[in-house]
């Protein structure tokens, strides 16, 4: 449904992407994973017709996003970082005025702004001014709005940002839904770990590039076994240690030692008695994605 071709972006002489290749298969919830920074933004702009590369191609449908961009708009519906709603109109108010801007009216207008206000769970506040809703009721207005000339893809930049865990879950879950039932193709750019953890697939994003694309799972299995996180005051030396006693990977971040091994909890007794004094708190945890890309960078996400 998304086919992206070695696109590459420059701001002058800096690079925002380089190379960037990848496919979103229809009706699934694909991500961009990565920090600000990284190129989320300039590949989502591009895709969103709002900005042509400098090289590569992207096609949405199978329509080229740089040399039809009014044709891929018919094809797209867009939920931007930053709100696009008038918060001194109603819920209806604002779709119905969205709705004019793509020439409906009439009943189909009004049946299309029904169905989007029930899959999202508005219309009972469909009444109520945009002004008196909270975060996560706000994001799914937006999503309504971007959902009224039925496009085949919905492009969905940083859209849980400002809210809180119970409200980023619950737009997940609407998020699924229309994936599940309605068959659209999402494709969200994010540095939320918990929001990329429930895409289908995903890439990672540093500095314009992909150091690594897939599902979460297959992702977090390049690493296998558990993570041990090691607080030190001599970081550098232990882990250096570690490496030539154990044969195994250690990384020093923020003054912390992470090894990637089997049988963590093992491996934290037999370190702590062969560098005594050396550690002074020890974690485990199985692998997850902020894992993987601290592997693939040495930076972090959020």
């Amino acid at each position: 449904m998304i086919a992206v071709e070695n696109l590459t972006h420059k701001y002058g002489d800096r690079v925002a992407l380089s190379g960037v290749s990848f496919e979103v298969r229809k009706g699934e919830v694909f991500g961009l994973l990565g920090p600000n920074g990284g190129g989320k933004s300039s590949l989502f702009r591009i895709l969103s017709t709002m900005m042509v590369p400098t090289s590569g191609r992207a096609t949405i449908a199978g329509i080229d996003v740089a040399k039809d961009p009014a044709k891929v708009r018919r094809q797209v519906g867009v939920v931007f970082q930053t709100q696009s709603l008038d918060k001194a109109l109603t819920v209806e108010e604002n779709l119905r005025a969205q709705g004019h801007l793509h020439g409906l009216s009439g009943a189909v207008l009004r049946e299309r702004m029904e169905a989007a206000m029930e899959r999202l769970g508005l219309f009972e506040r469909k009444k109520d001014l945009v002004d008196t809703l909270s975060g996560g009721l706000r994001r799914r207005v937006e999503i309504a709005k971007a959902l009224l000339h039925r496009p085949q893809v919905l492009l969905m930049d940083e859209a849980s940002t400002g809210l809180d865990p119970a409200a980023r879950r619950e737009l997940s879950r609407h998020v699924e839904t229309l994936r599940d039932k309605d068959g659209v193709t999402i494709l969200l750019t994010s540095h939320i770990l918990a929001e990329a953890e429930r895409c289908d697939r995903l890439v990672l994003l540093h500095e314009g590039r992909i150091v690594a694309q897939g599902s979460p799972r297959e992702l977090c299995a390049r690493i296998g076994g558990d993570v041990v996180v090691l607080e030190s005051a001599e970081a550098e030396s232990l882990a250096a240690g570690i490496r030539e006693r154990f044969g195994a990977s250690a990384i020093v971040r923020d003054g912390q030692v992470r090894v990637e091994i089997a049988n963590g909890h093992r491996f934290i007794a037999e370190a702590v008695e062969a560098f005594p004094g050396a550690v002074d708190s020890v974690g485990l945890h199985k692998p997850s994605l902020e894992d993987v890309f601290v592997r693939e960078t040495g930076a972090s996400i959020e």
